[in-house]
């Protein structure tokens, strides 16, 4: 499994990739290995303000749907409209084309409460 050291990571198996005030969202290589192939995302909250640790949408595989938390507080920008079409890109580039959601942070102090490469690595047992 592949874990970028330069991402922040979340207990419910987001990944957060901060460019100036902005984050991108996603979930890790872990978390789509477990939920299998992906088929659908719904993320309905674009132009809402979520607080940290509420859910944002849902994303659905073949076995399972579950649901989605924002690992950072923050006004959601923008969805990833290729997931529409194509939403195995989870499957196959987790960290890169597959971000779900774009945030505008609203306080930085969130990324302090993130995890490490280290530390998610020690969580999943990698």
């Amino acid at each position: 499994m592949n874990f970028p050291s330069e991402l922040k990571y979340s207990k419910d198996h987001e990944w957060v990739r901060v460019e100036g005030d902005v984050a991108y969202v996603g979930i890790t290589d872990f978390a789509q290995k477990e939920l299998g192939d992906i088929v659908y995302l719904d993320v309905t909250s674009v132009g809402q303000t979520i607080s940290k640790e509420e859910i944002f949408g849902t994303i659905e595989a073949v076995k399972t749907v579950s649901d989605l938390f924002m690992p950072v507080s923050g006004e959601v920008l923008e969805f990833n409209a290729a997931l529409e079409s194509a939403p195995e890109l989870i499957n196959s580039d987790p960290y890169g084309k597959a971000w779900i959601v774009k945030v505008s942070l609203k306080d930085k102090a969130d990324l302090d409460q993130l995890l490490d490469v280290a530390a998610y690595t020690a969580l999943i047992g990698a």
